[in-house]
Parts: structure tokens; sequence; C-alpha cells
């Protein structure tokens, strides 16, 4: 799952400099796998992903341990930074020579679905090659679209907001489980008076909190086949934000934008800003402070609209090796070894096995695992929403708009109907 804003700091912030031969990494050629077997039956398996350094190394630290659990299979890795790796991806898929297993998310299952390019892992599950029992709690039916398993769960995440705790604290805000978007437009007046710093970063472009908020009032951001809300709706939601900056509840975008990548909390301009969970450790990396995890204002103060949120593994259709990529999955997602040393770079873990076998020492991993468990304890996870074919266009779409708007770039009404003219061309309506 991807979250606009963060998309570029985390593609910039961890992907710079990083590169496959200063990793040591098996460089992956424009050819597919090895197709069949060598002479005494081994068979090697193509694994790409985005992300950088930090996660390929831990990545291939997990294939070594599958590796010799299974002397008969070798991986061959790739990684770029994200949208890097799409790129490249896209036109592998075109090309007819996808990876025959690799990173993927909820936006892209339908539209790759829909060229032929996934493979329904549902009968390597049938086989015994590919456990689906063991899932966390709102993960257990997350890769399945139209009755096909296309994806598994390798990590949860879910929206938060990240809050600077000493500028809370400073302020006198104590934000609670329940409160309602009026406490919260309450307290971002009250740390810009307290504290002389805006309340939040600003919700311009996170289409994932617009979805929450969509949610909340009894629509979604996706229907299976469409949007899932009108003109009005957004217009609506990009005139709030735009009074917010202007009264002071909301950072300077222009501010903003000229201290990226790092985010407006470690930069000192926001006292927080709604992303995911799990991405409060960039925030600590990044900035001075402590920060922390709030939860998500609500319409009536108990339906958060929220789920959970994860990466995948998915296999390529064309893949002559099926079995084999099929055992490397439930390797990765089921292994406890792999939880050790992954950590929650993807996510908390996905499987009951791994959660249980990484308990973090840090006080940020700790937030973030106590963070997933209220949101259990609280009863507020849902279904996520259904992303139809052409969903990752349309929140490119909603990023790149979103922010012009900020900056001043675009009226309101001018940036939705860019953004629906962009987003019907995309999703075919």
């Amino acid at each position: 799952m991807v979250n606009g804003r963060n998309v570029e700091r985390r593609t910039i912030l961890k992907a710079a400099g990083a590169t496959a031969a200063t990793l040591g990494l098996a460089a992956t050629t424009g050819c597919g796998g090895d197709g069949g077997a060598s002479a005494d039956g081994t068979v090697t398996i193509r694994y790409a992903w985005w992300g950088a350094e930090d996660r390929a190394q831990r990545i291939n630290k997990t294939i070594a341990l599958f590796e010799k659990k299974y002397p008969k299979i070798k991986v061959k890795t790739d990684f770029q930074p994200y949208l890097d790796f799409w790129k490249k991806f896209n036109t592998q898929a075109s090309g007819g020579n996808p990876p025959d297993v690799f990173q993927n998310a909820i936006g892209f299952l339908r539209k790759y679905d829909a060229k032929n390019v996934l493979l329904d892992l549902s009968e390597q599950a049938k086989a015994g090659n590919l456990r689906m029992e063991g899932f966390r709690a709102g993960l257990e039916k997350f890769g399945e679209i139209d009755g096909k398993l296309l994806g598994v769960p390798v990590g949860s995440n879910s929206m938060a907001l990240v809050i600077d705790k000493p500028v809370y604290a400073r302020a006198g805000v104590k934000p609670e489980q329940g409160w309602t978007w009026d406490d919260y437009h309450a307290a971002m007046k009250k740390i810009r008076e307290k504290t002389g710093r805006a309340g939040d970063t600003g919700p311009y472009n996170v289409m994932y909190l617009y979805d929450l908020y969509l949610r909340q009032n009894g629509k979604a951001f996706f229907t299976e086949d469409g949007l899932g809300f009108t003109e009005a709706d957004l217009t609506d939601w990009w005139t709030k934000a735009k009074k917010g900056v202007e009264d002071g509840s909301y950072a300077n975008q222009k501010k903003v934008a000229q201290i990226k990548p790092k985010s407006a909390v470690a930069g000192e301009l926001a006292g927080g800003e709604f992303t995911w969970d799990n991405f409060t450790v960039r925030y600590t990396s990044e900035g001075k402070s402590e920060y922390g995890l709030a939860p998500i204002p609500t319409t009536d103060g108990k339906k958060t609209g929220q789920y959970l949120g994860s990466l995948m593994l998915s296999a390529s259709k064309r893949t002559q090796h099926p079995k084999e990529v099929a055992q490397f999955i439930d390797f990765m997602v089921h292994d406890p070894e792999v939880a050790k040393i992954m950590g929650y770079d993807r996510g908390v873990p996905a499987t009951q096995a791994q959660y249980d076998a990484y308990k973090p020492t840090d006080e940020v991993n700790k937030a973030i695992a106590a963070y997933e468990e209220s949101l259990v304890e609280a009863g507020v996870l849902e279904p996520i929403t259904p992303h139809p074919n052409g969903a990752d266009v349309c929140e490119a779409a909603f990023l790149r708009i979103g922010e012009e708007v900020g900056l001043g770039k675009r009226s309101v009404d001018e940036a939705v109907k860019q953004f629906f003219t962009e987003s019907k061309t995309a999703l075919g309506s």
C-alpha cells in the first residue's frame, strides 16, 4: 500500500545511491528465469521489489535462508525505487517477461490481472505449496480479487496521525480514540496559538486519508469499477484544505515543498501529519524530536473507516516454476527467522507466527505494534475499499494535482475538473 506524500520521501531518502553492485546483488538481465531446470534439477526464479539499500540487505539475508532450506531453488534479485520499479515492471509485463515473483500492492491487482499478468495462486494453496492460514485479523482475504488469489500479504499498516509529542504536550492537546473532526480542527488551531507551529502538514494529496473520510460518510474513494465520490465532494475537501492553510492550521505548502525530502513534521513546520503507521521510524531518523501515533478523527465519534493495508507478494502467470514460487512466498510470509531479519520494514508481519517471532525493543516499533493492536481492540477495522483497474493512475493524479492546489498552481475548481478528467480516462468511464 502506498501513501502519495511518502512515496517521494522514502524513494529519495532510502533509495539514493543504492545499486546492485554496492550490495552485491545478482544482476537481473532482460531475459526471463532460467526456463527449466539445470542438469542437477536446480531451478532459478526471479524476484523483484521496490525499496533501497536497507530493504535490499534485509531481503538478501532472507533469500540466503530460503536457499539453504531449498538448495534446488536459486533466486535472482532486482530492486528499484518505487516509481522506477513500476516503470520497469510495466515494460517487462508488456513484453511478456515479468519476474517470477514480485512485491505488489492493492492498487495494481486488478490492473495486472486484466492484462493477464498475475498467477492465481489458489491451485498452489490447494496443492499444499502455499499456506493461507495463520494470518492476522484483517489480512486473511487481502489478496483475493474476484475469487482469485493474486497476492499474499507480507506485512500490515494502517493510516495514523503522526505527531510531534512535545508540540502536542505544549499545546495541551491529547488526541484519543473517537475524537471528531471538530475536535481535530480545534486542536490544530490550539497548536498554532500555543506553539507558533501549524497543527498539520495539510491533507491536500493524502489519498488514503480522504478515502477514510469518505468511508466515514458512507462513500469511498474507489468502488469496484470507478470513483465513489463526486466533484462536489472533492471540491469541499480541497476548499477546506485551502482554508486551513489560510488560517494557519495547516503548513504553508511552499515551505513544505522547499524542505523536501524532509517531512514538514521533522522540519518543524507542522505538529503532525497523516501517513501510514509504520513510517514513524522515518520521522525519527529525519527529525530531532520525539514522535508518536494518534488515532484517526471521526465524523460520528465511532467510525474511523480504517482498514489494514499491506504489501504483497504476487507471481507471474508466465512463470515456469509455479510450485517453487509458491514455496518461496510461503517461506517469506510464514518463517519466523524472516520476521527477525525484516522487522517492520514492510509493515507489521502479516502472519501470527512472524508477528510473535519479532518483538521490537525500540520505542518506535513498539508504538507501531501497540497502535495496530489498539485498532483491533477498538473494533474499528473494516474490509479495504476495492481498487479498480486504473487505480494507480488515479492515485498518482491525486498526489500531483493536490500538490498543485496547495502550491497555488491551480484553483480548486480547475483541479477538481482535471482530476476527474484524468481519472475517467484511466478507469475507462
